[in-house]
């Protein structure tokens, strides 16, 4: 007997409509390249941008700091990630995934349920990780310089963190909603006005003057990401404490995988950064930071060009395992084949590349990129 597949193929090819035995799967399922390439360079347009931004910012503060000050930039950096890491419970993470899912239902209640859940669950989780590095800002410093003389730049850096956390749920809508190009506007303005507000502040306070830097970075982070998520057109409805609940419990579960990794990866930083203080002193932490962050800023790039888009789509898709093995694999060789050139030129010129980005002095850390760039290759 045939199956009702079969009856419909055999019915279709008796029309004309297709030959005997023509399969529709090749024409539902599209190569993504196309898709794939066209946020890549929109994405990774800004990200040009941002890290052009960034490369001032940093070649700025390492003039001016040196490689002890920033060293001690690198350390602020690594605890706030690291506390960032830990508060967020991987919310930026999963909330991409949960409005994904909400606008791909198609149910516009259920999107502004969604989209207004993880709006109070990012301002919940900032003030959460403020709180704990505002208390724990003596221990921490301890541990960190072996003395309490930064617990003030701790306090201070609790700000920076509550504005990442709360920007961090801003830009997980905007890319749950995959308005790719306002996140590219948002990263990109971010990253220039965060390097108005905070040169200024190093200039004059030079190493003093590093905290608060990296809060005014924050803040104007936090600004453009509220600026751009305001304009998403969805209502405010008044949710019940027992729905609250309910939405947030999934939003956390899935997070706290995403909060995992992540809280291990930058707590491995973290500790690497501080075995160097101990054994090599500041100047060596500098040259460390200096390696590591052109070490993945090219392939960095690619990845966060790709991710905006390719996260949500495989979202949207991932009920249909055929169609999400297809989005993982062309995801990957468009990755290796994007990447691969811009770490072999950041391994074979990491003289120059030292020189131009930072400073002459740092020099020394030409070794250390290289190792950091096979790392990154393998």
């Amino acid at each position: 007997m045939a199956t009702p597949a079969a009856v419909v193929s055999d019915s279709r090819a008796s029309e004309g409509a297709l030959p005997q035995g023509t399969s529709l799967e090749p024409a539902k399922r599209q190569s993504s390249y196309g898709q794939i390439l066209k946020s890549t360079a929109l994405v990774g347009g800004s990200s040009v941008l941002h890290i052009v931004i960034g490369i001032v910012r940093t070649k700025v503060m390492a003039m001016l700091l040196g490689p002890a000050g920033f060293g001690l930039a690198g350390l602020y950096m690594s605890v706030t990630n690291l506390t960032q890491s830990i508060a967020g419970l991987g919310v930026n993470s999963s909330g991409v995934r949960q409005i994904a899912e909400a606008a791909g239902s198609g149910d516009s209640e259920r999107i502004a349920v969604t989209a207004a859940v993880l709006r109070r669950v990012s301002l919940a989780l900032g003030l959460l990780g403020a709180a704990i590095l505002a208390l724990g800002a003596m221990p921490i410093s301890w541990a960190t310089f072996g003395s309490s003389a930064h617990w003030t730049d701790m306090c201070i850096l609790a700000l920076a963190v509550f504005c990442t956390l709360v920007s961090a749920g801003q830009g997980a809508l905007l890319q749950g909603k995959r308005r790719i190009a306002d996140l590219a506007k948002m990263s990109v303005l971010g990253a220039l006005f965060g390097t108005i507000a905070a040169i200024p502040l190093v200039y004059y306070f030079r190493e003093r003057g590093v905290a608060p830097a990296l809060v005014a970075a924050a803040a104007m982070t936090l600004a453009c990401s509220w600026w751009y998520s305001r304009s998403i057109d969805v209502a405010r409805p008044k949710i019940p404490m027992k729905q609250l609940w309910e939405e947030t419990a999934p939003l956390l579960k899935l997070g706290f995988a995403f909060m995992i990794s992540t809280g291990l990866m930058m707590a491995s930083a973290y500790l690497v950064r501080i075995i160097i203080r101990d054994s090599a002193g500041l100047a060596a932490t500098g040259f460390y930071q200096a390696a590591w962050t052109l070490g993945g800023m090219y392939v960095g790039m690619i990845l966060q060009a790709m991710g905006a888009d390719f996260y949500p789509r495989l979202t949207a898709s991932i009920n249909d395992h055929a169609e999400a093995n297809r989005l993982v694999n062309e995801q990957a060789r468009a990755s290796m084949l994007l990447a691969g050139p811009g770490v072999l030129a950041t391994l074979t010129f990491s003289p120059l590349v030292l020189s131009v980005m930072y400073a002459p002095e740092f020099s020394a850390a030409v070794d250390v990129l290289r190792w950091i760039c096979l790392g990154v290759a393998m």
